[in-house]
């Protein structure tokens, strides 16, 4: 499966390439560094309307699960709306793809999934859920719409446990 990952204004992103940090354009690596870029991002923006248009366009912008991976198996539990996270695995690395039925749940979902893809197995299990505070959700997102991050998070760290 070989579908874009998501990507901010001014950052590009492809299936493997590594993302670029939109003011220094070096390469961001590691899940707390990518995270660092988008809190970046969403700081930049003062208005609390317009960061959730952003998110919206994010999820505009983010191509499209096909129609055989939006299975049950995919499907982030606790959404209000239908989300699906797949994982790619290539050795101990882990790819994200991901979909929703609604826009603002899909530039979330993509975020994430941008935020974990290209990091081991190990690193996406040890993330702390705290890290996400820096995304100032509480003041963005209905308590709803949190809940869903929170589960799309998990869905993530569970890719990322070891199959062994």
């Amino acid at each position: 499966m070989e579908a874009p990952l998501a990507a901010g204004p001014g950052i590009s992103v492809g299936t493997r390439e590594i993302k670029k940090d939109i003011s220094m354009g070096k390469p961001v690596e590691g899940i707390i560094n990518k995270l660092k870029v988008y809190v970046g991002i969403l700081d930049k923006i003062d208005d609390t309307q317009q960061k959730y248009l952003w998110l919206m366009e994010l999820g505009k912008k983010t191509a499209a699960l096909d129609r055989e991976y939006k299975r049950k198996e995919f499907e982030v539990p606790g959404c209000q709306s239908q989300t699906w996270v797949v994982p790619s695995f290539e050795n101990n690395i882990v790819f994200f793809y991901a979909d929703s039925a609604a826009l603002i749940s899909k530039g979330m979902v993509n975020l994430l999934a941008d935020i974990f893809s290209g990091q081991t197995r190990k690193e996406i299990s040890a993330f702390e859920e705290k890290s996400l505070k820096d995304l100032n959700l509480d003041t963005l997102l209905t308590p709803g719409r949190r809940n869903g991050v929170f589960s799309m998070l998990k869905t993530i760290q569970g890719y990322g446990e070891s199959r062994d």
